[in-house]
Parts: structure tokens; sequence; C-alpha cells
């Protein structure tokens, strides 16, 4: 379908869906997509990897949204962020020698997933544009519908059970939006689920409550290696049987540093880090995961990174890496980040109240050192960094005193044991050089 033909379906739309609700899509995808019957209940993806990793980069690009899928020369762009990122994403991509985007996918018109658009349209070859149909008043949304009208780049709107043709060795199965349009846009979200061998990623866009019902409700198989968490991690999302459902090993939340909606919100966090490892933008950086089909690997721009001599060092986490609370009480404080390189772990506490730290220890792999905190209180919603060296405690800050180093550069793991000798928590990390 050109784009003309569908922003002027759109533009009318917006006028009717004001005043008369939402209505069933009458627009029919072009053949760069194909259609499902019926939801998959198994992953479709029966072709075997052979020596080429798909790499999906999660962007820090503030409070929005911007996922890069890149895989055999070929590149797929899922949301933008705010007008303001447009040009980090521009540059991003470009800094990865990508000059042709041969999809590019708006989950939804809100401006902080397509507010960068209008940059990357007037900055790369776009060879089709996946959209939810789902029209929208603002200007944001009716400028990026113009540039794609004026560049004449073939314009999709896809519905659950249809696929998106990126590339044969790689399944991206569409599982919302529904046949009938929400009342919510978030819930129109276009949502997606990208298989390569034997992993798996579920995208979820802004998508909460309502759709996650909706697709498990339908036979969707969820059941996802990692999951990019919806809305920013806000309590609109993540219901608890459908966390469980997903059974993460890695959840990934895009989200701005102290953003005024107060996204990711504590209850969520608490959710996803009971399941799974979890990453986040505000903290993290971009995140980068890169997988042969078998296993992945998770870089993070932030973590581990420090100027030296040979230059950068990138921290990377395989399959291996764990974080867990594994003690038979409820806890709200995690082992939230273990720095190989600067001798440093994070702990934090996600939850709405104080916790007394005192009789606390934290141990390395093999046990082999023995951190006991003192009496200290990690108040809620805060984080206090234990470095092994030496140095003035603070209510931020603990050190552990050693003259030496003694973490493993190439791989480690923090315990974190509370005052009855219950293991809480605990992460391992790798790095590669």
């Amino acid at each position: 379908m050109k784009s003309s033909h569908v922003i002027g379906t759109i533009i009318c739309l917006s006028l009717i869906l004001i005043t008369a609700g939402c209505t069933d899509s009458t627009d029919t995808p072009s053949e760069t997509t194909s259609e499902q019957n019926t939801p998959t209940t198994t992953a479709q993806n029966t072709y075997t990897p052979s020596g080429q990793n798909l790499t999906v980069h999660f962007l820090d690009v503030g409070q929005g949204d911007s996922i890069l899928i890149e895989y055999s020369n070929k590149a797929l762009l899922i949301d933008a962020g705010e007008s303001d990122q447009g040009q980090v994403v521009t540059s991003y991509l470009q800094d990865y020698g990508i000059s042709t985007l041969d999809y590019i996918v708006a989950t939804h018109p809100h401006s902080d997933h397509i507010g960068g658009m209008d940059d990357v349209l007037n900055n790369f070859q776009v060879e089709h544009f996946v959209d939810s149909g789902y029209p929208h008043t603002s200007k944001t949304y009716e400028n990026m519908l113009t540039s794609i009208d004026q560049k004449d780049i073939p314009f999709e709107v896809v519905k659950a059970g249809q696929t998106i043709n990126f590339d044969p060795a790689v399944d991206i199965e569409v599982l919302n939006p529904a046949s009938t349009y929400s009342d919510d846009l978030n819930e129109n979200s276009v949502v997606l689920k990208v298989t390569y061998g034997e992993t798996s990623f579920l995208l979820m866009g802004d998508a909460g409550l309502e759709t996650e019902e909706h697709i498990m409700e339908a036979g969707y198989d969820v059941d996802s290696d990692i999951l990019k968490v919806g809305h920013h991690a806000s309590t609109s999302g993540s219901g608890p049987t459908f966390v469980s459902t997903v059974s993460p090993d890695i959840s990934i939340i895009e989200v701005g540093t102290e953003n005024s909606y107060g996204h990711p919100h504590s209850e969520i966090l608490k959710r996803l880090h009971e399941a799974s490892t979890v990453y986040r933008t505000d903290l993290d950086g971009t995140i980068v995961v890169t997988t042969d089909g078998s296993t992945y690997t998770v870089m993070t721009e932030n973590f581990g990174t420090t100027s030296s001599g040979n230059g950068a060092y990138s921290s990377m986490v395989s399959t291996t890496e764990e974080s867990e609370t594994t003690s038979s009480t409820e806890s709200s404080v995690y082992v939230t980040d273990l720095n190989l390189q600067e001798e440093w772990i994070q702990i934090s506490n996600i939850g709405s109240s104080p916790v007394s730290l005192d009789g606390w220890e934290i141990k390395d792999e093999g046990s082999k050192h023995t951190y006991t905190f003192p009496s200290y209180t990690l108040n809620a919603g805060s984080t206090v960094t234990v470095f092994t060296g030496k140095g003035a405690d603070s209510a931020a800050e603990l050190y552990w005193q050693l003259d030496d180093p003694i973490l493993n550069n190439d791989r480690d793991t923090a315990y974190l044991y509370d005052d009855s000798g219950n293991l809480i928590s605990k992460l391992e990390r790798w790095r590669i050089c």
C-alpha cells in the first residue's frame, strides 16, 4: 500500500475515532508482511543458524524507546525516541555503518516513540515502514506520515497473526494490535516476538495489562529469553501472570533518568527482579544483546567501561549470568550491579520501606572474602555501592577496606546474605576485553 493512501485513511480515521470509538482496520498490508490465520504456540523458526549473529540494540534515548535489530547486513529500527533524540538515533546507526533500513516499525504514535522519526527518515533509505494503523491527531504523527508520503516509502499496517519478512533466518511475529483497536493508544502498540534459532525476544512497546491478557488468551507463545518491558515498567503493565508466562532470563527497561513519571515503578521492578536479570537504560546506557541462535551475550554501555591504556573495556554478560533471590523469605533488596574492573558491588532496595542491613554479608565466588555490613539502613528506592578498597564510608558508599583487589577480572559472583545467613540475592558477571 502506498503511503499517500494510508495517510489519507489514517487522517480521516482520526476524526472518526474521536467521535465514534474504535473500529476494525480495513487496511491491507503489502506483500512485505505475511498473514497467519492462527496464533503459533511454539517457536516457528526451523532455520539452523550457521556462523551469523543477530544483534539487538536497546538504545538509550532517555524517556522513550528505540530498538535496532541487525542481521546479515540488514537492519530494522523500532521507534526513535522523542524529537530531541532523533539525532542520537541517527548518529548511532551511522556509527554502525548503516545507510539503509530494511524496516522501520512505529509501535504507536506517542512522541516518545516516534518523535525522532523525521531525523531517521531524512538520513536513511527506508525500504518499508510498519505502523499500528491507529490514527492520532498530533502534529508529530502527521509530520511523520507526511515524510513517508513525500519519500514514497511503502507503508504497511500490521495486525496480530502476521509476520514481518525481515530475513528467512529470523522469525518476527506480530502479536498486537488486535483486530479491533483499544480505546487506549498504548494498548494498540505493535508487539513483536523475534526468534532466532533457540533465542527469543519479546518486544512490548507500551502495551499493558489489557494487551498482555489478550495475547495470552489468544494462545500466542510468549515464553521468551529477553523481555523488553512494556511502558517503561509502569504499573499499567507487566502483570504477575504475564511475567511468569514469559519467564524471561533478561528484562530490559527503556527509561529516562529521574523521569517525572516515576518509571520504573518499584512494584514492577521487584516483580521483574524476582523473575530475571534486569537492565535499565537509565543506569546501564545502551544495552546490546548478541546471539548466535543458541547462546547470547549482553553488553552495556556504562557497566564496567573505564578508560585505560588499552582503551575501553566492555563488560559483557553471558547467558550464565544469574541475578536471583533464593531465600525462603521475600526480600526487596538485591545485588543489582557488580563491576569487576573497578571492584565494587551495588545493593539496591526496590521496596517501599527501609531495610536494616546490620550484620548482612557480601561474599565473592567460593566465599573467599566476606564483607559484613556495619550498622546501616538502606532506604526505600536507594542504592549503596560497596567498594572492595579503602575509603571513608558515607550514606551511598561503603568500603571493604581491603589492601588488594579480590574480584576475578574475567568472571566473579557477588552473594548477598541476610543476618540469619539466608542467601538473598546473587549476581554473576563475565567480562570480555
